[in-house]
């Protein structure tokens, strides 16, 4: 039986965890409209305007208010 080309991993060995740049570029703060701030070490989005940090899961963003974390003052 032929392996189908769905059954290998998504990203090359050694990437996971990465997020396109150019999808980078392109995404906004679904509360605030602004741009968002990559924080690679905590793998989040940032966003200064409303306050969250959106948590990026093994290289996605999860872009919903409900799964940010608060950023404290």
């Amino acid at each position: 039986m032929a392996e189908s080309q769905f059954s290998k991993t998504a990203q090359p060995e050694g990437k996971t965890g990465t997020v396109d740049r150019k999808l980078l570029e392109i995404l906004v703060c679904p509360v605030s409209k602004t741009t968002l701030i990559y924080d690679e070490g905590a793998q989040e989005l940032i966003s200064k305007a409303a306050k969250l940090a959106y948590p990026i899961r093994e290289g996605v963003p999860i872009m919903l208010a409900s799964e940010a974390r608060r950023l404290e003052d």
